[in-house]
Order: structure tokens, then sequence, then C-alpha cells
């Protein structure tokens, strides 16, 4: 039989920012795809997400209490709802860091790069502006 150990007595577990800054380009990748298919980019014709973080708190023993301050870059499909797409990706990266990391995210920035159009001409890259 093994022995229980409580949380203060197994010490915590500290998550660098760079893996909280991979967790939260995936959940943003994850709420790109969930979008309809008419605002997605084109396959090939954008670079993934990526996200810089600020931890402000490491989690406790316990899993829980972490904060950390994102910021994530996205290119998006155009025409679109920019507006939800970007407020998706809010919610799942809040989401997902305090299911994956235990930590709470209030403040997630996002930084639409470049839209692309479905409309546009192949020379020119499926870019608008």
């Amino acid at each position: 039989m093994e022995a229980v150990v409580r949380p203060p007595e197994r010490g915590s577990l500290r998550i660098a920012e760079r893996v909280v800054a991979k967790l939260a380009a995936q959940a943003a990748r994850e709420a790109l795809r969930a979008a309809p298919q008419a605002s997605q980019v084109p396959p090939g014709r954008a670079r993934k997400p990526y996200a810089s973080v600020s931890v402000r708190r490491h989690p406790g023993p316990d899993g829980t209490g972490g904060m950390a301050r994102v910021r994530i870059a996205v290119e998006l499909g155009y025409p679109s709802d920019i507006g939800a797409q970007c407020g998706a990706v809010r919610s799942r990266v809040t989401e997902r860091l305090g299911e994956l990391a235990g930590m709470d995210v209030p403040d997630v920035g996002v930084e639409v790069e470049r839209l692309h159009s479905a409309h546009a001409d192949d020379d020119s890259g499926g870019r608008v502006g």
C-alpha cells in the first residue's frame, strides 16, 4: 500500500514560460480550427499562432493559484467575424491554461497579424492589405 502524501508536502511544480506559451498557442489553434469553414485560412497559407507569456505567479502545491499574462499573434481568414474569432481564442486560451497549467489568465491579448482573403488572386498570396 502506497502512503498518501498531502499536497503541501509534495512540493510544487514550476512550469517554464515557454511551456505556457506553447500551451497557449495550441489552445489558439484549437479555437481557430473550430471556426466556421468560411472564416478559416486556406491550408498552407498561414503561420501557426504564437504566444508570448509572462507568468505573474506560479501555481501552488495544490496545482492552482497561478497567474499569467498572454499575448497571441494569429492570422485569420477574411471576410469573417474577426471579433468573434478573437473572442474564441481568448476564451479557449483562458480555459486550457486553467485546465493544463493551473493558471488564471485575466489578460489575453490577441493580435491579428495578417488577414487572408478567400477571394484574392493566387498571385497575391491570399493576403489582404
